[in-house]
């Protein structure tokens, strides 16, 4: 596979990871209450901080 793919497979991975941040952060604002809300919230969090760096090391490499 050309380094090229791989990009394009990696920033793919981070934009589904973005799409599951969106989901989940409505998911606890809205939805949910108690401990559930707080563990969604958390979680959608460390999906925005995973694709923002994955997108942010695709970019500048």
């Amino acid at each position: 596979m050309s380094p090229g793919m791989l990009k394009m497979w990696i920033s793919i991975a981070g934009m589904g990871l973005m799409f599951l941040a969106i989901i989940t952060i409505y998911l606890s604002r809205y939805k949910l209450k108690g401990v559930l809300k707080f563990l969604t919230g958390v979680l959608a969090y460390i999906f925005l901080i995973i694709s923002g760096i994955t997108l942010f090391i695709v970019l500048f490499t």
